[in-house]
C-alpha cells in the first residue's frame, strides 16, 4: 500500500508534469502546493485569458473515487438504486488524468468532468455492495478512458469556450 509521501510525490510529480506540458503547448501553468477544492492549477494563455485544470495522478492501475460525488443514489434496504445525475459545480472542469510511467513515457487523458460524470452513469450499476451495502467506491482505468488519450486539442476548445462566455458577457453588459 502507498504511504502519504508516496500518494504526495505521485501528486506533485502529476501536476508539475501538466504544468510542464501545458508549458509546451504556449501555455502559463501554475500548480497550487496546497489543497484547492476543485482544481490543482491554473493554466493562461497569450491573451491572459485563464482556466482551472484538476489533475489526477496514478502510479497504479486505476484512479479510485467515491461515486457518489457523481450520481444521486439511494440506499433502499441493502441495495443501491442509481436516481441519476448529481449536478456538478463546474461540469466543464478540464480534467487531465496522468498515468505516471518511466520518464517521457507518462500517458494524459484530456476531458470535462462532466465526462467523467456520463462514465459512471453508464458504468456503475448500484444494487447490493458484497461487503459493505454503504460503500459508494469506484474506479476508472485507463483503458476506460482511451477516447481521450493525449486529447490535448480540448485544452485550445476550453480556452475558446472561456473566451466566448466573456465576449457575449461583455456584449450583454450594460454601460456606466
Amino acid at each position: 500500500m502507498a504511504t502519504g509521501r508516496e500518494m504526495q510525490l505521485t501528486r506533485q510529480i502529476g501536476e508539475h508534469l501538466v504544468a510542464a506540458e501545458l508549458g509546451r503547448r504556449g501555455y502559463v501553468a501554475a500548480p497550487f502546493s496546497g489543497n484547492v477544492p476543485l482544481f490543482d492549477i491554473l493554466a493562461a494563455d497569450i491573451r491572459g485569458f485563464a482556466i482551472p485544470i484538476q489533475v489526477k495522478s496514478i502510479k497504479g492501475p486505476s484512479w479510485q473515487f467515491s461515486v457518489d460525488a457523481f450520481l444521486n443514489i439511494e440506499i433502499v434496504g441493502n441495495e443501491q438504486v442509481i436516481k441519476g445525475k448529481r449536478e456538478l459545480i463546474n461540469p466543464n472542469l478540464l480534467c487531465i488524468f496522468v498515468v505516471l510511467k518511466e520518464a517521457a513515457r507518462d500517458d494524459f487523458y484530456i476531458f470535462r468532468l462532466q465526462d467523467l460524470q456520463d462514465h459512471f452513469l453508464r458504468v456503475y450499476k448500484g444494487g447490493i455492495r458484497p461487503r459493505n451495502p454503504q460503500s459508494m467506491h469506484c474506479a476508472v482505468w485507463p483503458s476506460e478512458l482511451s477516447n481521450f488519450h493525449n486529447n490535448w486539442d480540448l485544452v485550445k476548445a476550453a480556452f475558446d469556450r472561456t473566451i466566448d462566455q466573456q465576449t457575449s458577457a461583455a456584449a450583454t453588459a450594460p454601460l456606466e
